[in-house]
């Protein structure tokens, strides 16, 4: 579904990452993973068209899209849960979900929209509870559902998690990751930059360990979990 090779990406001038390769394949989750810098976040705002690209190609189904815009790429069906959660904190729950809706606007179905909530629901039932709330008034795990929520709207074909358990305390990390289970089982690719190696690299059919803009290894989940370059990469 989304080949890159030889991404060379970064911010102003500084490229973050240098010349790294990956593929992500329709219906399996991939996990990014490695410490702080070694350039997991810029991957993903790469894939969005979010950062400066100054060398390589990025295809997704066979579409180049390194010279396509942000709107573009969430139009084709990439959509992001960027890393911090950044719901629209005057809106309320509701509203927020429907601003995930936008790329679906042009479809015409109007029971889609009511079938694209009442599944969003049904995965976070606490969100209908507090459907009327601003979501400055929720906790840190039920903005998360809010996040993520909101990219589900849209009905992506490739999902971006930056760093979902960002901030979270440890029983709402554990539910997020039982939630991202019932997206694998529904057949959703996933491209999940992640913190907790040990979680995501359990939970995902392949993986990549980065570290500073490069890759450093790549292998099954299971087979990352004890390699070295994970172990330097977070044990130093």
């Amino acid at each position: 579904m989304l080949k890159i090779d030889g991404l060379r990406a970064g911010y102003k001038g500084t490229e973050a990452l240098h010349g790294i390769s990956l593929e992500i394949r329709e219906g399996t989750i991939v996990s990014a993973v490695g410490a702080n810098g070694a350039g997991k976040s810029t991957l993903i705002n790469a894939i969005s068209r979010l950062v400066d690209i100054n060398a390589g190609s990025m295809t997704f189904n066979g579409r180049d899209i390194v010279r396509l815009s942000a709107p573009e790429v969430v139009e084709l069906g990439i959509v992001q849960v960027p890393e911090g959660r950044q719901v629209f904190a005057a809106l309320t729950v509701a509203e927020n979900l429907r601003l995930g809706f936008h790329r679906l606007r042009h479809r015409g179905d109007k029971n889609l929209f009511r079938d694209r909530l009442d599944y969003v629901y049904e995965l976070f039932p606490k969100l209908k509870e507090r459907a009327g709330q601003r979501a400055i008034t929720l906790s840190g795990g039920e903005q998360s559902m809010v996040a993520l929520g909101r990219a589900l709207m849209a009905d992506p074909k490739l999902l971006l998690l930056d760093e979902p358990s960002l901030g979270l305390a440890p029983l709402v990390v554990e539910r997020m990751f039982e939630v991202l289970q019932v997206l694998r089982r529904s057949g959703l690719t996933i491209l999940l930059v992640e913190q907790h190696a040990d979680e995501a690299l359990a939970l995902s059919d392949y993986g990549y360990v980065l570290s500073v803009g490069n890759i450093a290894a790549q292998g099954t989940g299971d087979s990352l979990r004890d390699h070295e370059a994970i172990q330097q990469a977070y044990l130093g």
